[in-house]
């Protein structure tokens, strides 16, 4: 069984997370500038097998694909022509930023700390991540 790897996909940067190889534990993995995504997931999928790709989609709150979704469509386009083998899922990123947040509060992290965009786009990606797992648990159990 393959890792799962999601991405909170940004303009700028983006959050990688993964799973370890039983996908029991979601891992906060790295912060990319968003130009230098493509080539970061084909190294790691090299060294480590990735069976799913899941990427972060921000809709509003009346469910409607939110404004930053035209510029993750082409970016889910070529995951697909790129890795044919890997299976690209959507799964729904809405408060992931905010929990972001909240999240380093609660840990006690100092208001420099919590300004670190990286940080925060990395715990986005971890959160989809275990958003996901979950989702995915719950269906396994139905």
């Amino acid at each position: 069984m393959g890792r799962i790897m999601a991405i909170d996909y940004g303009r700028k940067r983006c959050g990688v997370a993964v799973t370890d190889p039983l996908r029991i534990v979601a891992n906060g993995l790295t912060n990319v500038p968003a130009h230098e995504l493509m080539a970061f997931i084909q190294n790691y999928v090299k060294t480590e097998q990735v069976d799913v790709i899941v990427v972060g989609e921000p809709k509003d709150m009346k469910n409607n694909a939110s404004e930053s979704a035209k510029y993750i469509e082409p970016f889910v386009r070529q995951l697909e022509k790129t890795f044919p083998a890997i299976e690209i899922k959507r799964y729904d990123e809405r408060f992931t930023s905010v929990i972001a947040h909240q999240t380093m509060l609660d840990a006690g992290l100092k208001k420099k700390q919590r300004q670190n965009k990286e940080l925060v786009d990395t715990i986005s990606a971890t959160l989809i991540l275990q958003s996901f797992m979950n989702f995915i648990n719950r269906l396994q159990k139905t």
